[in-house]
């Protein structure tokens, strides 16, 4: 039996994105986060991504991996990059894109994403019989491949960070694998499914997004295949990365606040009006910076600002992704622009103006294995509006059904009706200065870092490497 503390642990963490050199959603986020808790709590992680952009690496050593014929040819660079992360890149003839998903001409997938992602998972694998770690740690449908690809697997722990994203592809990729049941799927090869079985650990983002994606609503028709995990499938919620996510020293805000004094924020507040042109006529002001898409519930927060004028509140918008809800988003700002204000893209700055000088941050997700504005916003003492699904439910109490305890409201129903009782129920709270006060304690007091997160991960290695 193998006895090991955390500073012996060798972990080789393979994940389709790492902000910030590769960041597209929360994954990027999550991986960051939890890497850098495992390495400070001294687990020795290799970080292994698709070199999508040719980035150069500082101080650099190259392995030619042995890969299967058909991936043709596979370096392994390993080295610092710009931001000072030691990673490992795989560069192989088909990875590098303008975006790693996406054509961004069509807005639709790579015609040949599963032939990348089946490279890159013959990579990590190659790596992995190198390296020979304690764990190895994959991470949604892009490495699912990996247990296939190898005779035999180290203790091998999955994260699934969305469960609607499976990878599915043609029966082709069968024959290349050494598990071929567990992967076949309804005539076709399912990666996120062949990883469900064969990994010795499965971890869902948070403990509700455990427990939901075991049923057939939300279980993407894998909720059989959960079920049969039994106590090997597990709940951890996610963190935030608090040294970027911290009022009192964030360099995008026009003044720092703390939760001892969080005066400051009335500034951060004046600014962000001014930066979009408001005058302050005493509205709440609420915040958005999501993924414009359908689950994130976009069209539910516009459907909902038709009643803002009621409240009476502000919303600001700043997001990309579904071309149609950007496009009814522009309208509306056209339409009633001393209301919603729309911006569209990816601004890392403003999103952090955002997330300060809102009084309220809304999200009405349709579902959300963890979520991370949510706790991102508490940080910044802005109150959450949310539904009441995923990790949405694990970190967010409504102040009305828990007087006295809350740290945000909670829609009663995933729908617009919903959020504009929830935000009318919010905004009534936010203008009662000793409530808000309350509130804003509540949710900036929590710990939302990567800490305990990280020390759940590590009990769970060791749990692997003493059975």
């Amino acid at each position: 039996m193998l006895s090991r503390s955390a500073d012996q642990l060798r972990v080789l963490f393979a994940t389709a994105e790492l902000s910030p050199i590769a960041r597209v959603g929360g994954l990027a986020e999550a991986a960051a986060g939890l890497t850098t808790a495992l390495e400070h709590a001294g687990v020795d992680v290799e970080v292994v991504l698709p070199d999508y952009d040719n980035r150069p690496l500082d101080d650099e050593l190259v392995d030619e991996l042995d890969v299967p014929w058909w991936v043709g040819s596979a370096r392994a660079r390993r080295g610092s990059d710009k931001s000072g992360r030691v990673v490992t890149l795989i560069d192989a003839p088909t990875i590098a894109r303008p975006h790693p998903y996406l054509d961004p001409a069509t807005g639709e997938g790579w015609v040949d994403n599963d032939h990348r992602f089946a490279a890159y998972c013959a990579a990590v694998a190659a790596i992995t019989k190198m390296r020979a770690p304690d764990v190895l740690h994959l991470n949604d449908w892009h490495t699912g491949l990996v247990p296939g690809l190898l005779d035999s697997a180290p203790p091998t722990v999955l994260t699934i960070h969305t469960i609607a994203y499976q990878g599915i592809t043609s029966p082709s990729w069968l024959d290349r694998l050494g598990s071929r049941a567990v992967y076949e799927w309804f005539g076709g090869t399912n990666p996120l499914a062949g990883a469900i079985a064969l990994a010795d650990r499965v971890i869902a983002v948070s403990p509700t997004y455990a427990r939901e994606i075991v049923t057939p609503e939300l279980g993407v028709g894998l909720h059989h295949r959960l079920q049969e995990l039994g106590d090997r499938l597990v709940g951890i919620r996610n963190g935030i990365d608090t040294d970027v996510w911290n009022p009192s020293r964030d360099p995008h805000l026009a003044a720092r606040y703390s939760a001892a004094d969080p005066m400051a924020k009335r500034a951060c507040r004046a600014a962000l009006l001014e930066e979009l042109g408001w005058s302050d006529d005493g509205s709440t002001i609420v915040g958005m910076v999501t993924r414009l898409a359908e689950q994130k519930g976009v069209d539910l927060a516009l459907d909902a600002a038709r009643f803002l004028d009621e409240i009476p509140a502000r919303l600001v918008l700043l997001g990309a992704g579904d071309k149609a809800l950007a496009e009814r988003a522009h309208q509306y700002a056209e339409h009633a622009p001393t209301r919603l204000a729309f911006v569209e893209g990816y601004d890392n700055a403003l999103g952090h103006r955002i997330f300060a000088g809102a009084d309220l941050f809304l999200m009405p997700s349709r579902f959300e294995p963890c979520g991370l504005a949510q706790m991102q916003a508490m940080d910044y003492g802005t109150v959450p509006v949310t539904t009441d699904v995923g990790g949405l439910h694990d970190t967010v109490i409504d102040d009305d059904r828990e007087r006295g305890y809350g740290n945000g409201f909670v829609s009663r129903s995933v729908d617009a009706a919903g959020m504009v009782d929830a935000l009318h129920r919010a905004a009534r709270a936010v203008r009662q200065p000793r409530r808000r006060r309350a509130l804003q304690r509540r949710g900036m007091s929590t710990d939302w870092s990567w800490m305990q997160p990280a020390h759940q991960h590590i009990e769970l290695y060791r749990e692997l490497l003493t059975r």
